[in-house]
């Protein structure tokens, strides 16, 4: 870290870019079980386990009414084959609420697959980390007292952008990661929607809208790939033969829109995955 205070400024805010991008692969490669040493599981399974007697509740309910508007008269509910059919969908959303955890998971860990196989193919985000050129370090430690202060709020502001960026970056993922949680545990009660014929939409639109947030990570992963071709590629280059105020205004420009497609990206992952996949 420079003694400089503006070096040492924008230095800051571009290790604070650069660990929550660390951060970023490291929620990408954790399972839910094992983050924050599986802490957070444990309380997730026993909401799990105490919901999947409510869910048990619905699924009578609901059962009981799909048969009732199934049937158009009272001759259906005699009909072997009518009878056979909603006891084999009784049956496996009972199963499906039972096993609420292991369904769950089963997604998670097939979706995580694919996860992995996309982030195998990027290799880390060490193409993704932003540095300051050593030319733009040695022209600001040498500006003069006249420079020093428009110099002083380009870098205030372009800090701050940054560090801003940063944080919407992590939120992001944070949420992602948080909404398995929700949908892990509330699991047995949109599943029990499996009983009845006319609910069966509900637990329906929940795997979708949660294999969905499953496959984001893919779409997050790729997305850190695109921004590190992007910075490797065609990363914003120092212009010496401007002025120190004017070479580095340029540089952070370019630096924070280079930022804010990796960003736009990462927050149009859920959007992106209903779109690709029709969720």
């Amino acid at each position: 870290m420079s003694d400089n205070w503006i070096v040492g400024n924008l230095q800051s805010a571009f290790n604070t870019w650069n660990d929550k991008l660390a951060e970023i692969w490291t929620l990408l490669t954790t399972t839910p079980q094992d983050f924050r040493g599986g802490g957070v599981w444990t309380a997730i399974t026993s909401i799990n386990n105490a919901l999947a007697g409510v869910g048990y509740g619905l699924l009578v309910l609901f059962f009981a009414m799909g048969v009732f508007q199934s049937a158009a008269s009272f001759r259906d509910l005699q009909r072997p084959e009518f009878a056979l059919r909603h006891l084999v969908r009784f049956i496996a959303a009972k199963v499906a609420v039972g096993s609420a955890m292991e369904v769950m998971t089963t997604i998670f860990s097939i979706c995580g697959g694919i996860v992995q196989s996309t982030m195998g193919n990027v290799g880390g985000m060490a193409g993704a980390g932003v540095t300051m050129p050593q030319e733009i370090i040695n022209a600001i430690e040498d500006v003069g007292f006249l420079a020093f202060i428009p110099l002083w709020l380009v870098s205030l502001l372009g800090s701050l952008f940054i560090t801003v960026m940063s944080f919407i970056l992590i939120l992001t993922v944070y949420g992602r990661f948080f909404r398995l949680y929700f949908y892990t545990a509330l699991a047995p009660l949109p599943l029990a929607s499996f009983g009845g014929e006319g609910t069966s939409f509900a637990g329906k639109a929940f795997l979708k809208s949660y294999i969905g947030v499953c496959m984001e990570g893919a779409v997050i992963a790729l997305a850190c790939l695109v921004f590190s071709a992007f910075m490797s590629g065609g990363g914003p280059a120092a212009d010496t033969s401007l002025s120190a105020v004017t070479m580095s205004w340029q540089y952070i420009g370019e630096t924070i829109f280079n930022m804010l497609v990796l960003v736009g990206l990462v927050k149009g992952a859920e959007r992106i995955v209903r779109e690709m996949f029709g969720l």
